[in-house]
């Protein structure tokens, strides 16, 4: 059972690294590949472990963008570190509203939203947002184009949106680049700030859900210790590879196509629940 499980633990953490930062929600993928490939595990375990190996993902952005956002480097001037807190007291302002409705409502959200038809309708609407919005762009020039023009209640706008992926299948960083980008933000900028907006978000994230799955009286064997780890390890490398994709990307293209798979992968989930659920 063991070896099952390590591998679909690197299979899980592939698809984690990759759709953390596609705007094409990593939650929702981990709950739709669940439906195929299961481990032989607690749905305690599953719940805290889908959310828990982001963290790996996380600290690839930590690591891309480390100079970027270490405000005590040497290389920095007065002025570069003076922008870098600013930039992290903005993420801060950004992350609280979703912070606090997802600990006050996670239990429900878990209980009523965490399921393949929730994620195949938001999928969809997402999807069509996208291209609505690239169609709009077309004749809309970005009125904010650097971090350090991000006002705080611009950040405090973003960080609202970002509300709406608490519930599966929208995407936290599709969720906060669609927000930013109808405010205004140029996509680069919509981008790299969803990318540091994630770091406490998933921080908090986890450490919630590690500490409910303790609270209910669990505790992590070796085993799941190690499965969770090499899940984590995985997201983390192919995390690296996403992020540089999608920042190139973003050089020559548009969000469109995101959002055509988006409502192409919604209507398949809708199709295989009507034939397997359903019928």
């Amino acid at each position: 059972m063991l070896i099952a499980n390590l591998w679909k633990a690197i299979i899980l953490g592939i698809i984690e690294g990759i759709t953390e930062w596609l705007p094409i929600s990593s939650t929702g993928h981990l709950i739709l590949v669940n439906e195929f490939i299961k481990m032989q595990e607690s749905e305690d375990f599953m719940s805290m472990f889908n959310v828990v190996i982001q963290l790996g993902a996380i600290l690839a952005v930590v690591v891309l963008f480390f100079h970027k956002l270490n405000p005590f480097s040497p290389q920095k001037n007065e002025r570069e570190k003076h922008d870098t807190w600013q930039l992290w007291f903005k993420v801060v302002v950004a992350a609280a509203p979703a912070a606090i409705l997802g600990l006050l409502f996670d239990d429900w959200l878990d209980e009523h939203l965490y399921n393949f038809v929730v994620v195949a309708f938001t999928l969809i609407i997402y999807g069509i947002a996208f291209i609505v919005i690239e169609k709009r762009n077309e004749t809309h020039e970005p009125l904010i184009k650097s971090l350090n023009s991000l006002t705080y209640q611009t950040a405090l706008i973003i960080g609202s949106f970002q509300v709406l992926s608490l519930i599966p299948g929208t995407s936290r960083s599709g969720a906060t680049i669609l927000g930013a980008i109808l405010i205004g933000c140029s996509r680069y900028v919509a981008t790299e700030f969803s990318f540091f907006l994630g770091i406490p978000i998933m921080f908090g994230a986890s450490g919630l859900k590690i500490f409910k799955f303790l609270l209910k009286g669990n505790s992590f064997s070796v085993e799941q210790t190690l499965v969770l780890f090499i899940a984590s390890a995985v997201a983390f490398f192919i995390s690296i590879i996403a992020i540089k994709f999608l920042v190139d990307y973003l050089k020559r293209h548009n969000f469109s196509v995101f959002g055509k798979y988006r409502i192409a992968l919604g209507a398949i989930v809708i199709a295989y629940w009507l034939i397997v659920k359903v019928l």
